[in-house]
């Protein structure tokens, strides 16, 4: 009788709840979105703490919760914008050869148009020369490098001179959409092919320096 009455007691205990957990990652991620607005239109520095709070409509203390600083925050929305662009460009990784090139540059392509904010926080940022988030950045160019080397020569881990072509191609499509998405005279898709087209001549120039680096099928002129 008691066993039984224990157990029972014990079922009806209330059990800990997530939902506090949810809002508070729900909270996170707008404070988030909000930064990548505000630091997209302005330099670091010409944001302080209160102005933030104020475009925010919440209290400072809010945002010294979740970020501790300004700059923990500012990292933080770079972090968030780098994680969400890498994830869309290395989608494709089961197609041929080919198609994930276009699905690549389709992908980083539709996230630079539709998060411009957060993009242009990643690629030209507003917090001036700073060494944490320029190797958050250049984490986000060796990631998008790493996905094109897999795809073209089967390896993440390429020689020099295949990985600074990759690089270098790389580089050259961050400043070419941003002069899109700020001046969109081309459609999407005659964007994507101008792009893809470019990374087949990187690929044939590799393989001219390195032949150890051929290029794939779809880039060769001989095929």
């Amino acid at each position: 009788m008691n066993t039984s009455r224990q157990s029972a007691t014990a079922d009806d205990r209330p059990r800990p709840r997530v939902r506090g957990t949810e809002r508070s990652l729900a909270r996170r991620a707008e404070l988030l979105a909000i930064g990548r607005r505000l630091f997209a239109d302005r330099s670091y520095d010409a944001l302080s703490m209160d102005d933030i709070a104020r475009q925010a409509q919440v209290a400072k203390g809010l945002i010294y919760y979740y970020f501790h600083s300004k700059r923990g925050y500012y990292l933080a929305i770079v972090q968030d914008s780098v994680a969400d662009l890498v994830d869309f460009a290395a989608r494709e990784a089961a197609l041929p050869q080919l198609d994930r090139a276009h699905r690549t540059v389709e992908s980083y392509l539709r996230y630079a148009e539709r998060h411009q904010a957060a993009y242009r926080t990643i690629v030209s940022g507003g917090v001036g020369f700073d060494t944490e988030v320029q190797a958050i950045r250049d984490g986000v160019r060796e990631a998008l490098v790493g996905t094109i080397a897999e795809g073209a020569y089967g390896s993440r881990e390429v020689a020099p001179v295949a990985r600074m072509g990759l690089l270098g191609w790389v580089c050259g499509v961050e400043g070419a959409t941003l002069d899109w998405i700020d001046r969109p005279e081309l459609s999407r898709e005659t964007m994507r092919e101008l792009l893809v087209r470019s990374l087949g001549g990187t690929l044939r120039a590799i393989e001219e320096l390195d032949p150890a680096y051929p290029a794939p099928a779809p880039a060769r002129r001989d095929v």
